[in-house]
């Protein structure tokens, strides 16, 4: 059965690093990373995103050690105040236990469970959501001339494939999202033909994550965004035609304005006038 939520479920962005694309080292410092975690969930945020080591093209890997210091402190601080759902965006299981434990209840990972051999057990004994997702490679080497003969077909069996290796680890089907990986390997041409193929992936019968916020895709076609903050519009485009689409949730930086998008979306449909799909 297709999952087609009323709206999709915004999901806003904090991220604990130094490098991140768009706001690496704004939130470093854990009192500022707790105030616009705050100012997310009053802008309508309905999960909170919190990552402690960056994926940007040609990111570096971070230590257990150092992203478990940046994302727990904050991940306790926001539970301890509030009972919003809490996504921790990780490639390790340890991480992603901690950070269960501490109040988090969906791991978003960038590397399907891939990036060690317990993760899909571990995902299964936590019990908690997770968001599976396409990437070609890794963060450090993703956009060197990505390449696919078919990037629908390929990004769609991969995934199936990954949620199937989940289950047979003893993951519920009802707690596993699919995520296109916009961004991660992908050029121009391979970014617009996953968007456009949306109402494909959200067949699948997973819910579906979708991450089109300020990506440099959007760069690509306007000259004039070549800065990250730049790329508002681009952002809404997309996450709108993923709403159409019927996708389980966007994920944002720019919570205030998605909100705004998805609401005004949601009331037009609600008068009979639903945005098409591609």
């Amino acid at each position: 059965m297709t999952f087609r939520p009323a709206r999709p479920r915004l999901m806003g962005i904090v991220n604990v690093t130094p490098d991140s694309f768009s706001d690496g080292g704004r939130f470093l410092d854990h009192t500022q990373a707790l105030a616009h975690a705050c100012r997310l969930i009053a802008d309508g945020a309905d999960i909170l995103d919190i990552g402690g080591e960056s994926t940007r093209p040609g990111a570096g890997p971070v230590t257990e050690a150092e992203e478990l210091a940046r994302v727990i402190p904050l991940i306790e601080a926001i539970r301890a105040d509030s009972d919003v759902a809490i996504s921790i965006d990780t490639m390790k299981p340890a991480v992603a236990r901690a950070a269960v434990a501490a109040g988090a209840t969906i791991w978003n990972d960038v590397a399907a469970l891939r990036f060690a051999p317990e993760a899909p057990q571990v995902v299964a004994e936590l019990g908690c959501e997770v968001v599976l997702m396409h990437m070609l490679g890794e963060p450090g080497t993703m956009q060197d001339a990505p390449a696919y003969d078919d990037v629908v077909g390929e990004v769609e069996a991969f995934l199936l494939a990954r949620a199937s290796a989940a289950m047979a680890a003893g993951v519920e089907r009802e707690k596993i999202w699919l995520d296109p990986g916009i961004g991660f390997g992908k050029s121009l041409a391979h970014n617009l033909a996953l968007l456009a193929a949306l109402p494909r992936l959200v067949a699948l019968g997973f819910p579906v994550l979708l991450g089109a916020s300020r990506k440099r895709f959007i760069a690509a076609i306007d000259p004039l965004a070549e800065a990250a903050g730049a790329r508002l519009g681009g952002s809404l485009a997309a996450h709108l035609a993923g709403a159409a689409a019927g996708v389980a949730a966007v994920r944002a930086h720019d919570v205030r304005e998605t909100a705004q998008a998805l609401a005004v979306w949601e009331a037009m449909r609600a008068a009979g006038g639903e945005l098409r799909t591609f």
